[in-house]
């Protein structure tokens, strides 16, 4: 059975790409590609030393995240754009998570994207840190949305079900128990 383990967002972002063939560097991850139906991250766009091309490196090639780096056999791992057909369509979306507007399923505005937090063995996004307006919440803190209270993902809004929903769910659950 697999521990969940959360990783914040910034270890996903300005890696150096290391090769197990080489034993050192042979490029830079820049950010991740993510999938915005499913908040994956499916790869992430890179660049190779010494070259001008844009890469991604597909996360199937990545063997380990580790404080270095982001961990691959060999530089066979950077593919170029244009070859990952299936991948086109969510590499030409450019989603990113960090500074989306999130709202209740009321089209109330929560507040927006800060972070998020990835399941480092299937790099699907769990949970959202969103901050609030300080109009909204003078405490500065963050809310913390888990990926099941996602309902609608758009290109400019994270849709989540109302706070008062979820109490009822629970309410409901401690009357039934």
């Amino acid at each position: 059975m697999h521990n969940i383990m959360l990783q914040l967002s910034q270890i996903y972002y300005d890696r150096k790409i290391l090769s197990l063939r080489t034993g050192g560097p042979i490029g830079q991850a820049l950010s991740p590609v993510i999938n915005p139906n499913n908040l994956k991250i499916e790869g992430w766009y890179a660049t190779a030393i010494k070259e001008r091309e844009s890469y991604i490196l597909p996360a199937g090639d990545v063997r380990d995240i580790i404080s270095k780096g982001i961990v691959v056999d060999d530089h066979t791992a950077l593919t170029p754009t244009d070859d990952l057909v299936r991948l086109k369509p969510v590499i030409d979306i450019g989603f990113e998570v960090i500074g989306k507007t999130v709202k209740n399923d009321r089209k109330r505005t929560i507040g927006k994207v800060a972070d998020y937090a990835v399941d480092d063995a299937s790099l699907f996004i769990q949970k959202i840190y969103v901050t609030q307006s300080l109009l909204k919440n003078f405490s500065g803190r963050q809310l913390i949305i888990d990926r099941s209270q996602i309902i609608e993902i758009t290109d400019k809004n994270i849709i989540v079900k109302s706070a008062d929903e979820r109490i009822g769910v629970t309410e409901r659950a401690r009357q039934t128990a």
